[in-house]
């Protein structure tokens, strides 16, 4: 006759702390664009102090334009920069696919909107070449976008003239389409009492649309995965080329949209205009708790940084400073928020 042997008890392993709640508070100071926020706030009672001016209803909608401008870029630099790469031809592409819709629709006389379509087409084309020749040659995206930024510019510059005879492309204000085409790229509408750019309500559409795509769908995780780590991105079936790509023409497409702002706020184009505003976007994105290694950062961060750069660009004004002071100030916010960042991610990743 046998017996059954017991078991002995098995412990208890407890609750699985993968699946343990965080506090509010811990899931707030784990959000990229916390140390940006409080920049943010910092600044805006700042200025609002020594500038009597800055919280005037016309000044506050400089602002908003002024971060509108570099804010619609940075979105598509700071999913770029999440996705591990940076992209030094951004601001040269601007007045790129400007320049590509004036010459093309004054030139062959078309319809704007032609001209429109056009750059959207090769400006796409552009940020396309980027990716494609990041992904076949395994150069770092630095060296092949730098290449392209002196290409363009030198493009810029001789195909400008030669059509022309100066560094200016043709006014496009008197064809047809621009008043429509204007509407949509570069109108100013009230809201809330507030003049605006139509620029700013684009501007907040973009930042949505990104948030949604990181947080929310299949290749927000894609763009996070293969910015921490593309050889661990790869090895668990996330197409890393084609991820790549993409947010190369993700900047391509903002650099088309600003460039048609451009075009139809100003009707004629500088082609040396857009030479160092790459850097501009870089350090939006960075404000925003983008970090230059990849794999984190947010869209709504990059507007944030955005904000805090068209305050400092309009605040000194208002505040009625020297505007040499203003690299400066943006360079002391760069330095404060990304060790902001640093340490409350830090502080963050200890805590049990």
């Amino acid at each position: 006759m046998t017996h059954a042997v017991a078991e002995p008890p098995v412990a208890d392993p407890g609750p699985d702390e993968r699946l343990a709640r965080r506090s509010p508070l811990r899931r707030l100071l784990g959000r990229p664009e916390l140390g940006a926020l409080l920049g943010a706030v910092a600044l805006f009672v700042f200025f609002s102090v020594v500038a009597d001016a800055f919280l005037q209803a016309g000044s506050f909608s400089t602002v908003l334009y002024a971060s509108s401008t570099f804010g619609i870029m940075a979105v598509g630099v700071s999913l770029l920069m999440i996705g591990g790469e940076f992209d030094l031809s951004a601001g040269v592409m601007v007045t790129s696919s400007a320049l590509i819709a004036a010459l093309t629709a004054y030139q062959f006389t078309l319809n704007v909107w032609a001209g429109v379509a056009i750059s959207l087409a090769l400006t796409l084309a552009l940020g396309m070449v980027n990716g494609l020749l990041y992904v076949w040659t395994r150069l770092p995206s630095f060296i092949i976008t730098l290449a392209m930024f002196f290409m363009l510019a030198g493009l810029n510059l001789g195909v400008t003239k030669a059509l022309t005879g100066n560094v200016a492309s043709d006014s496009v204000r008197d064809m047809d389409g621009f008043a429509a085409a204007r509407a949509v790229f570069a109108s100013d509408l009230d809201v809330l009492g507030l003049r605006i750019k139509i620029t700013v309500l684009w501007w907040l559409l973009f930042v949505a649309v990104a948030t949604w795509i990181l947080l929310r769908t299949r290749t927000g995780n894609w763009i996070f995965a293969v910015g921490g780590s593309a050889a661990s991105a790869r090895a668990v079936g996330v197409p890393v080329a084609r991820v790549k790509i993409g947010l190369f023409m993700g900047v391509a497409f903002c650099a088309w949209f600003s460039g048609m702002h451009l075009v139809f706020a100003f009707a004629t184009i500088q082609s040396g205009e857009g030479v160092g505003n790459e850097f501009l976007y870089i350090i939006c994105a960075v404000i925003g708790g983008c970090l230059l290694t990849g794999g984190y950062g947010s869209a709504i961060g990059a507007a944030i940084g955005a904000f805090i750069f068209g305050m400092t660009n309009k605040g000194i004004v208002y505040a009625e400073w020297n505007p040499d002071w203003f690299r400066f100030f943006l360079g002391a916010m760069l330095l404060i928020a990304t060790v902001v960042n640093l340490v409350v991610r830090r502080r963050v990743e200890r805590t049990p």
